[in-house]
């Protein structure tokens, strides 16, 4: 279970906003040592939580026993090697209506291994049109649970050796 996990964000406030809406929670100034940081807090259960940074921030490892520290780096990159699946409280039209108010790219796919056919749907929601996410109504998780399962995966022989 992932119960939280940061993004960069050319405007966090943005982003916390429409994400909270996503998530059907609230947008918050994130408290603590990283100013202009911004948080979407679900308020389910879980305590699913979306951390938005602004972009030229970096985590860095602490030096010797600190914690994980904040520096600022080059902001140069349009696109990164992340993305995250999110199931939310709303439909796809409102999904659709969500990302495509906040001007990002906001399209329905089918995920699928070349030449098989679907296995679960998706909204691409593309965070400020840079770092998408993954948006699952609810009623088209079970797809994807069901799908993502050990046994189903050893079934592909797709393990790594030991």
């Amino acid at each position: 279970m992932i119960h939280h996990f940061s993004i960069p964000a050319r405007d966090p406030m943005a982003v916390a906003r429409v994400l909270a809406e996503l998530i059907g929670g609230r947008a918050y100034h994130f408290p603590g040592p990283l100013p202009g940081a911004t948080m979407a807090v679900s308020g389910d259960r879980h305590g699913t939580m979306i951390e938005i940074y602004p972009e030229s921030t970096v985590m860095a490892p602490g030096k010797n026993e600190d914690q994980v520290t904040f520096r600022t780096a080059p902001t140069d990159r349009a696109h990164a090697a992340f993305h995250a699946l999110l199931s939310v409280p709303h439909d796809r039209a409102a999904i659709e209506r969500i990302g495509t108010a906040a001007g990002w790219r906001t399209r329905f796919f089918s995920r699928a291994a070349p030449g098989l056919p679907p296995v679960f749907h998706v909204v691409e929601v593309w965070v400020e049109n840079r770092l998408m996410l993954e948006v699952v109504p609810a009623d088209m998780i079970e797809v994807y649970e069901t799908y993502m399962q050990i046994a189903r995966m050893d079934a592909l022989d797709l393990a790594l050796n030991p």
